[in-house]
């Protein structure tokens, strides 16, 4: 498989600060690809060389995805795993559990390593961690440490410049929502009156008193207003629900289930049995509206979510970004059949968007040009640590910077990132009126196509059935076609630039053309290759794109 640009981009920046500042921590929110990323990096580092590497996650099922993934991008190393079940330090790479791994006997164990690379990297300056740091720069003091994750500023407010000396690079949700990789969020902050009062809450070391917010929000006449602007702005979305206590989630649910809409609730309190009943229900379309006490902000993800709904506020900016990023996923079509997602609204009751901005005003991505190795950077004040410039709190440490003159937030207009010129392959409009694209490989092919007011992303190849890969807007199905063909291509099949493409068609090409088409004197080798590709999978193309028409419904 090959990246996305983008995803190079952080690699090559990546390497680049592990080579001149030592260890470094990257930022990559959900939709960015990390695990990929952070798979490239670490076999960069390794391949053609004897160093030896760990790859830390704290639960089982993030070292198994981790180790899949990298086998991906790097076929030819190879790994081995340190968790509950197994102890092998047998592979060059080793993807270990970070609970079992910071036990007395996993640490005396584990040989010299030179590379350490930190999954969900928040989590690096929590005790067991640091007992892992400590072992490897005790058994080597050049090893170097690389850590990506999508919040690094933590709630209990504790920095991570312990443990990393720079930011390597920050992919931005608006980078990722720009490109089509996201669903763009649609935030309606709507005042019940207790703005002022939450202002007031007293701020624990972690976050504001849930106590007190409960006091406040946990009302009825509040609960009611709720459901009823929920009505009117998603009544017939999939939404997850953020509450301050167990008592204020469990009233919620209990007033959606009053009105007929069908709700559970998810708390820490209830065992993991019941949780994945609730959770599985959700998924099954059985249950419409899940409320939940501070379980469903990390690691959690059903893309059909398509409204968040926050009943209380985050003093943290990292807290809001993960209960909204709880609904940008985009849709796969596959695993959802018939669900359209195109946004995804935010209906906030308090003062969090108020607080720390709204995500789509977040990052001005005007004048950003990724494509270069070096990443423009500031230097923190507070912790010295390079950051990249655009960043406006400091990764390390939490250090918010002036806005230096920049334009107020809503007057910040997200740019859109042409997929046609970012991608790595060349697309083809068949018809000559935007309504299908497409685009090859050696051993794929991608499309998008216009239909009833909807893109159709559909992808097919050698050894693979033709498939549905997406259904919304022209961005997100670009994007997710182009990254079928990055899945099944590699760099050397990625020949958007090579100078054949312009080259007259061939003798043979010419035989499966038109009349009309071999009457158009401007066809290229590689436009008959497309137009060819579309004629031999026109039925399969169509009869997906006219299956998903009828049975549509929102998301």
């Amino acid at each position: 498989m090959r990246l996305r640009p983008r995803q190079k981009v952080f690699v090559e920046r990546s390497l680049a600060a592990l080579s001149k500042h030592g260890n470094t921590l990257g930022v990559a929110p959900t939709g960015a690809g990390k695990t990929i990323m952070l798979s490239a990096v670490t076999g960069k580092l390794v391949e053609e060389t004897e160093a030896k590497a760990c790859v830390l996650a704290h639960r089982d099922e993030l070292t198994g995805q981790n180790r899949a993934k990298f086998a991906r991008v790097n076929p030819e190393v190879t790994t081995s795993v340190v968790d509950a079940g197994s102890k092998s330090w047998a592979g060059q790479v080793t993807f270990a559990m970070a609970p079992t791994l910071s036990r007395s006997a996993s640490l005396k164990a584990m040989p010299r390593l030179d590379l350490l690379v930190i999954d969900e990297a928040h989590h690096a300056v929590a005790d067991s961690y640091r007992r892992i740091i400590d072992r490897v720069r005790d058994a080597n003091p050049e090893a170097r440490i690389f850590g990506v994750t999508a919040t690094p500023n933590r709630g209990d407010r504790k920095g991570l410049r312990e443990v990393f000396d720079n930011v390597g690079d920050q992919v931005t949700l608006a980078e990722l929502i720009a490109s089509g990789h996201l669903v763009p969020p649609r935030t309606f902050v709507i005042d019940v009156g207790v703005q002022e009062k939450l202002r007031a809450v007293r701020k624990t070391a972690s976050d504001y008193d849930m106590g007190a917010v409960a006091e406040i929000m946990n009302r009825a006449p509040i609960t009611e207003e709720v459901i009823r602007h929920w009505r009117e702005k998603a009544g017939d979305r999939q939404t997850v629900v953020f509450c301050s206590t167990v008592a204020h989630a469990e009233n919620v649910a209990e007033a959606f289930n009053g009105h007929g809409i069908p709700a559970g609730v998810i708390h820490g309190d209830l065992g993991s049995e019941t949780r994945r009943r609730i959770l599985a229900a959700y998924a099954a379309g059985e249950i419409q509206v899940v409320v939940n006490l501070a379980v469903l902000t990390e690691g959690w993800d059903h893309p059909p979510t398509s409204c968040v709904v926050l009943l209380r506020p985050s003093s943290c900016k990292s807290t809001m970004i993960q209960m909204v990023g709880r609904g940008l996923r985009t849709v796969d079509p596959a695993e959802h059949p018939g669900v359209v997602k195109t946004d995804c609204i935010v209906l906030d009751f308090g003062i969090s968007s108020l607080t720390h901005g709204t995500l789509e005003q977040d990052v001005d991505l005007d004048g950003r040009d990724p494509t270069p190795c070096d990443a423009p950077t500031k230097t923190c004040p507070e912790c010295e640590s390079t950051v990249p410039l655009a960043a406006r709190q400091c990764p390390i440490c939490g250090y918010e910077f002036l806005s230096d003159g920049a334009p107020p937030l809503e007057s910040v207009v997200m740019s859109e990132i042409d997929l046609l010129k970012r991608s790595s392959f060349a697309w083809e409009d068949l018809f000559d009126d935007e309504s299908a694209l497409m685009a090859s490989g050696f051993n794929a092919w991608g499309g998008v196509f216009f239909l009833e007011g909807r893109w159709h992303a559909v992808g097919g190849g050698k050894n693979e059935r033709t498939r549905l890969l997406g259904v919304g807007e022209r961005t997100v199905c670009l994007a997710q076609a182009d990254d079928w063909l990055n899945e099944h291509e590699t760099d050397e099949s990625a020949f958007k630039s090579r100078r054949w493409l312009g080259q007259t068609p061939t003798e043979k090409q010419l035989q499966y053309l038109s009349p009309a088409q071999r009457q158009d004197y401007g066809v290229t080798r590689y436009r008959a290759s497309a137009l060819i590709t579309f004629q031999f999978n026109r039925r399969d193309i169509r009869r997906l794109v006219m299956s998903a028409a009828p049975e549509r419904r929102a998301a």
